[in-house]
């Protein structure tokens, strides 16, 4: 997460800002086993994938507090 943090700081230059890296990151931190296994797609998929993404965002807005 803090290496993650430490991307974000460069966001100026990258547009990779908490947020971007919590879509691309999130589906790899908080792998849904649900979604592995009964196959989701659609909907059901992008709504699990947003909240993984919420939750990232939130854990590297609050690192320091966290860890």
């Amino acid at each position: 997460m803090r290496h993650l943090l430490r991307m974000a700081s460069y966001s100026s230059q990258t547009n990779m800002h908490a947020r971007n890296l919590a879509i691309v990151w999130a589906p790899n931190l908080l792998r849904s086993r649900d979604i592995e296994a009964t196959g989701f797609n659609g909907t059901a998929a992008f709504m699990e994938v947003r909240v993984q993404s919420i939750v990232v965002e939130f854990v590297l807005t609050h690192v320091e507090q966290l860890f």
